[in-house]
């Protein structure tokens, strides 16, 4: 189905009878998203609450509800009685519905998941490496796939929407960082990461920046559904972030905007360095290597860190630091009503992060910021994975990239 141009607004947004059966297709493919879309944010939402939300006719939103329960995309609740007139019914997303591979793509592991319609991981397969190699991943992500299917039902199977890669953009860089040999991050500079899968699956791929992916999820399934503008931190082996505007994820004219890590910032000896050369987990991992303990459980699940005491307090000190100046600039370029910070660690490192940051920024002059609120992310260390199955939903069968990737023309653009 193709989306329309049309907006959602006080009106049907059906054709007129005159309109040519492609037109009437394309409407109705939009019409049917933007129902999705809002029993996916308001699930037990009624039809009647449906056509006060969207405009459309009580008769329009009945038609185009009957076609998705009888698609098996909605399910209907119990009525709700006792009010005037007939009971309500609320509907929900079928999670069964649809599902979605999505896959991670990092400096030093790879997470492959299997997310069912309302962003439950049902599956997942993880690879940790010294550095990523692109044909070690490829193979990864092929045959995780092929071992996933194997445990679905023919049914399952016939509901993947697609394949969503969330990966770093230029992974080549930093390669000394993360103690690549010299020139084995080469193989990345012209290798095509989504037509070599497309190539090898006969799923749709799609691909987009693994910050703005976690950003995405957290917009999507987290916290920030809760604000229509923040500013998100996601500190992976390289901090990386987003910008959401109008409840939509901004990417920029290149798709890099929030990129975060560049930011100049002040460490604590009063240097200015990158935020990304101190708010980073393969800074975490140099403090380890320096005082002879192994840095190997950082790159295992999330829930596999341990605490690795004075070094990983002095880490989470100095990313504080930095991440209170990085929130200070970026509020004072725009009026964000919060600052999300997640990130590739456990709930009890992220707390204990959040909460220094918070201390931190009450050291610093806030004279003419009007200050948001500073909380943590709620999807946690999958997010990237998570973002990254998002895009293939949100394609097909969600409002697309108005919701989950809002791209703002620049006038020389257009």
């Amino acid at each position: 189905m193709s989306l329309s141009d049309h907006p959602a607004g006080t009106t049907d947004v059906l054709p007129p009878a005159t309109s040519g059966g492609a037109n009437q297709i394309r409407v109705r493919a939009y019409n049917e998203r933007l129902v999705l879309s809002l029993v996916r944010r308001q699930s037990g939402v009624s039809k009647a609450e449906i056509a006060r939300l969207t405009g459309l006719s009580a008769q329009t939103v009945s038609v185009i509800m009957r076609a998705l329960e009888k698609d098996g995309l909605l399910i209907r609740g119990e009525p709700l009685r006792g009010r005037v007139g007939q009971p309500s019914v609320p509907m929900s997303l079928n999670p069964d519905a649809v599902y979605s591979f999505g896959v991670k793509i990092g400096r030093r592991s790879a997470d492959l998941v299997l997310m069912d319609f309302v962003g439950t991981i049902r599956l997942n397969r993880h690879l940790t490496y010294r550095y990523p190699n692109p044909r070690e991943i490829l193979d990864f992500l092929v045959d995780g796939i092929a071992e996933l299917e194997g445990q679905l039902s023919t049914e399952q199977r016939g509901a993947i929407a697609g394949v969503g890669i969330a990966a770093p953009f230029e992974l080549w860089n930093w390669a000394r960082e993360v103690g690549a040999p010299d020139g084995a991050m080469d193989a990345w500079r012209g290798f095509d990461l989504q037509a070599e899968v497309a190539n090898r699956l006969s799923y749709p791929v799609y691909l987009q920046n693994d910050a703005t992916s976690a950003c995405g999820a957290e917009l999507v399934f987290g916290v920030g559904q809760r604000y229509p503008d923040f500013v998100y931190f996601y500190v992976g082996s390289f901090i990386g972030g987003g910008i959401v505007l109008n409840s939509s994820v901004f990417v920029g004219r290149t798709g890099t905007a929030g990129a975060i890590g560049p930011l100049p910032v002040r460490n604590k000896h009063g240097e200015t360095k990158q935020l990304l050369e101190i708010a980073s987990i393969f800074v975490l991992e140099r403090l380890l290597r320096e005082r002879g303990i192994d840095p190997q459980p950082l790159w295992y699940a999330a829930e596999q860190w341990i605490d690795f005491g004075e070094p990983l307090e002095i880490w989470i000190r100095d990313c504080a630091g930095a991440l209170a100046q990085a929130i200070v600039a970026a509020s004072s370029i725009v009026d964000f009503s919060a600052a999300i910070i997640d990130g590739g660690f456990p709930d009890w490192v992220r707390a204990r992060l959040v909460a220094a940051t918070i201390e931190e920024i009450g050291k610093l002059d806030l004279q003419g910021i009007v200050f948001p609120d500073i909380i943590e992310g709620a999807v946690g260390a999958q997010a990237r994975a998570i973002g990254g199955a998002s895009l293939p939903i949100f394609a097909r069968y969600l409002i697309d990239q108005t919701v989950l990737f809002k791209e703002i023309d620049n006038a020389e653009g257009n």
